[in-house]
C-alpha cells in the first residue's frame, strides 16, 4: 500500500508535484483543499470568511483524518495543515511525510504566477507579501521538518524539472 503526503508552504508545489507522482503510480490524487471545497461545496476563501481560520482548522483536521484513511494515494495538504493541532503527528502516522522545501523567494514566485486566491495574501502589496511568507515560512518549518522526507523544489518551472522532482522523489521514497 501507498500513502504519501505532501507538505510545505503555499506555492511549494504540492498539488504540482503529487498530480504527477500519481499519474506516474497510477494511483488517485487528492488535494486536501479541493477535497473540502467538493464536501463543503464552497471555496477556501467562503470557509474563511465565514468560519474564521479557526473554523476553517477544524474542517481541515475532520477531513484530513478522513482522505488520510485511503487506500494507495498521494494527498496534498493545505499549506498550514501540519502546524496546527497534532497533524503533523497524525500525517507521519498514517503515511510517508515529505517536505517539498522552497525558499521565500521561489515561493514569492509561484504565488504570484499562481491563479488561486490565498485568503492569507489577500490585498498584501509586493514588499508585505515577501515579508509575509518570509515570516510565516520561518513560524511553519519547525512543524514541516517533522516530516520523515525533506525534498528540495526550488526548481519546478518546466515540466521536465517536475518529471525530474517526480523521479527524485520516487528515489526517495523508494517507490
Amino acid at each position: 500500500m501507498i500513502r504519501i503526503i505532501l507538505i510545505g508552504y503555499m506555492g511549494a508545489g504540492k498539488t504540482t508535484v503529487g498530480k504527477a507522482l500519481a499519474q506516474e503510480l497510477n494511483i488517485p490524487f487528492y488535494d486536501l483543499d479541493w477535497y473540502i471545497e467538493e464536501r463543503y461545496r464552497k471555496t477556501i476563501p467562503q470557509i474563511f470568511a465565514e468560519k474564521g481560520e479557526e473554523g476553517f482548522r477544524d474542517i481541515e483536521k475532520k477531513l484530513l483524518h478522513e482522505v488520510a484513511e485511503f487506500e494507495d494515494v498521494i494527498i496534498s495538504s493545505g499549506g498550514g495543515t501540519p502546524c496546527f493541532f497534532d497533524n503533523i503527528d497524525y500525517m507521519n502516522q498514517q503515511a510517508q511525510t515529505v517536505y517539498l522545501k522552497a525558499s521565500p523567494e521561489v515561493l514569492h514566485k509561484h504565488l504570484k504566477m499562481g491563479k488561486t486566491e490565498r485568503p492569507l495574501l489577500k490585498n498584501k502589496t509586493e514588499e508585505e507579501m515577501i515579508t509575509f511568507i518570509q515570516t510565516s515560512l520561518a513560524e511553519r518549518e519547525p512543524f514541516y521538518e517533522k516530516a520523515q522526507y525533506i525534498h528540495n523544489v526550488d526548481l519546478l518551472e518546466s515540466y521536465e524539472k517536475i518529471k525530474d522532482s517526480v523521479r527524485l522523489l520516487r528515489e526517495l521514497l523508494n517507490i
